[in-house]
């Protein structure tokens, strides 16, 4: 066989292999299932290397790392198939950065957070939010209100709460206090003492439902099969809040949300009052821009709000949302369309998107 024979048979060998197809798209997924060797520069690569493509004659397919170096290769400089994939190191920075936040009795730098981990300002940043959906200060700030709402609950006083989770004044506590918990520091503490909510329960074509509403706007609409446990939630949350059943203008405000729930695509027009974290609050925000009739996938949602690497976070974002229909969670589905989990049941979730598909 002559040389170019020989060469066009490699080559016509490789292009064969399922394996090349992943290599020619440097394709992540494959990262880790197996590697190839470059015959001519002597070194192994992972598949989503980003270095210059080699000649298909020139390539041989690994099952691992040891046997690429047993076979004379040496790791490739630049995509490390020597160590952890991207991914996990990038995965292993992050949360080695949130650790060093959670540790500390202030929020280090973003100088100090980076080199911490072994990166630039200004890639770790990047790093960092495309990962948690949050940036390293709002991360910080989320996990301070968490450490305030269980140290209520905790702390004789309501100042060692505040200082024990890290802020350095009251003041600046107090200022984001409302937004954080939605009460005052001291109501919170007595598991919502002195806040008022009015509540209602009725009927509507999916069942059950409850509707109750605090000083700031409609703060909850739930639905099942029973209004007990719909009730018995409600009380869960607020234990020692004043709830009052609905009078005859109360009534008027659920017959108005029943309608919307009966035909999302009237809009609600009504305050509301949505208590949840900053990363929260943005998945939230991110449902309640998606329009009746259509549906987004939860790696969809985490694209729009900037983090596409926090996909279970959305998907728990999604499942804390207390406010049925109002911010629309049924919209979201899986990446192929099928119908993921509800708090309210997915019997209801598929109730609800076939009544918006209709014209």
């Amino acid at each position: 066989m002559t040389a170019t024979a020989k060469r066009r048979a490699l080559a016509a060998a490789t292009e064969s292999d399922p394996r090349w197809a992943a290599v020619l798209a440097r394709d992540a997924r494959a990262d880790g299932r197996f590697y190839y060797s470059v015959q001519s520069t002597g070194v192994y690569c992972r598949p989503s290397c980003a270095a210059r493509q080699a000649r298909p004659e020139n390539v041989r397919f690994h099952a691992s790392c040891a046997d690429a170096e047993r076979a004379g290769y040496r790791p490739c400089r630049r995509c490390k198939p020597d160590q952890p994939p991207l991914a996990q190191q990038h995965a292993q920075k992050v949360a080695a950065a949130c650790r060093l936040i959670d540790s500390a009795d202030s929020l280090p730098d973003l100088a100090t957070l980076a080199a911490a981990v072994g990166l630039s300002r200004y890639h770790f940043h990047r790093l960092f939010k495309q990962r948690t959906g949050l940036t390293p200060k709002a991360y910080a700030a989320a996990r301070r209100a968490e450490r305030v709402r269980n140290g209520l609950q905790q702390h004789d006083t309501v100042t060692a709460a505040i200082f024990d989770a890290g802020f350095n004044a009251n003041s600046r506590f107090y200022a984001q206090a409302d937004a954080v918990l939605g009460m005052t520091p001291g109501d919170y503490r007595a598991g919502g003492a002195r806040t008022v909510i009015r509540f209602a329960i009725g009927q509507c074509t999916l069942g059950a439902i409850l509707v109750a509403q605090s000083e700031r706007g409609v703060c909850a609409i739930s639905l099942g099969d029973d209004a007990e446990p719909l009730l018995h939630e409600l009380q869960d949350r607020f234990p020692r809040a004043e709830l009052i059943g609905g009078d005859a203008d109360f009534e008027r405000l659920v017959a108005t949300v029943v309608g919307f729930v009966e035909a999302p695509a009237l809009g609600l027009d009504l305050p509301l009052d949505v208590r949840g974290t900053a990363f929260q609050q943005r998945v939230w925000q991110a449902l309640r821009e998606i329009p009746p009739g259509e549906t987004a996938s939860y790696r969809d949602i985490a694209r729009r709000i900037g983090a596409p690497q926090a996909v279970r976070a959305v998907a728990g974002a999604c499942a804390a949302n207390v406010l049925a229909v109002a911010i629309p969670c049924h919209r979201v589905v899986r990446t192929d369309g099928s119908l993921s989990g509800y708090r309210w049941g997915v019997a209801r979730k598929q109730a609800l998107l076939a009544r918006e598909a209709k014209p």
